[in-house]
């Protein structure tokens, strides 16, 4: 009797613990259902949310349009936008003209109707020899200073601002729109400065005459400095200037009477012509990259 009573009760416990059990487990399932349901502080370390695999987000590999046309070195970002609204940029064949629109990475994106895409930066400094324009193609068959260069970068670079047929020095190209726009715009003042050649020599009333800004053609010309250059005659004259104004350097010394027979850019913004040879180029430095983004 007794081994089947101990036999009963064990029974009894086994059911029980069962019972118990599964209401614990209802319990758990009630709690994990709640919204209000919290884990405990002591268990919050160990508790793992699983994700569920669709919900990974793909924005972050999207790049919005304006920033997509300034990284492939066409303009800035704030020039890609009148563009974009001008209708010149299409993504997989359709005119986009929608400010924010957002490019994936595997979305075809045409500018005026050319395929561009983000590269890495790069920075040339050629100098320019005579008798080179500067301009992408020429339809009339004239040397450009893209045949220079064609060898630098297989990124697609470009010249920023523009050196005359006949003159000659340093010309920058990069596919960085922003800086390009930076090192063009008047009111970051980016100094230049040419050795200039002309015809006879300069009277020292119309040096200083140049030196003290006066008006040409209705607008005001600020030279930053000029001088005779030292041991040379005085034909011979180096100019500073900031202003980015069409032949603005030959333009100043035919107001004034002389003709410019030869003209070299030896500095821009920074960057000289040390080691350079006439027609020959080279990568920017880091250091010059720096001192230039700190214009």
């Amino acid at each position: 009797m007794t081994s089947k009573n101990t036999s009963s009760r064990g029974r009894q416990d086994i059911i029980g613990n069962s019972n118990k059990k599964k209401q614990n487990s209802k319990r758990s399932t009630s709690k994990s259902k709640d919204k209000n349901f919290r884990i405990h502080p002591h268990k919050l370390k160990n508790y793992k949310v699983k994700s569920s695999p669709f919900e990974t987000s793909k924005e972050s590999d999207e790049t919005r349009l304006n920033k997509y046309i300034a990284n492939s070195g066409i303009c800035s970002r704030r020039e890609a936008d009148k563009y974009i609204k001008s209708g010149s940029a299409t993504v997989n064949g359709k005119v986009i003209t929608e400010m924010g629109f957002k490019v994936k990475p595997d979305d075809e994106v045409r500018f005026d109707g050319a395929l561009i895409s983000p590269e890495s930066k790069r920075y040339v400094l050629l100098n320019k020899p005579k008798n080179y324009i500067t301009t992408m193609d020429d339809d009339r068959g004239r040397k450009t200073v893209m045949e220079l260069i064609q060898t630098a970068s297989k990124e697609r670079i470009y010249p920023v601002g523009r050196l005359d047929r006949t003159t000659t020095g340093l010309l920058l190209f990069t596919n960085d729109g922003e800086m390009a726009k930076k090192l063009t715009h008047p009111k970051y003042q980016v100094k230049k400065l040419y050795q200039v050649t002309i015809d006879k020599k300069l009277s020292m009333s119309d040096l200083q005459k140049i030196s003290s800004n006066f008006v040409l053609e209705g607008k005001m010309v600020f030279v930053d400095k000029i001088s005779y250059i030292e041991n040379k005659p005085k034909t011979e004259i180096g100019i500073e200037i900031h202003s980015g104004r069409n032949r603005i350097v030959r333009r100043i010394f035919e107001h004034f009477g002389y003709q410019v027979i030869k003209l070299d850019r030896v500095i821009f913004a920074g960057l000289t012509k040390k080691n350079l040879s006439r027609g020959i180029w080279r990568h920017l430095t880091q250091q010059e990259i720096n001192n230039l983004k700190m214009l």
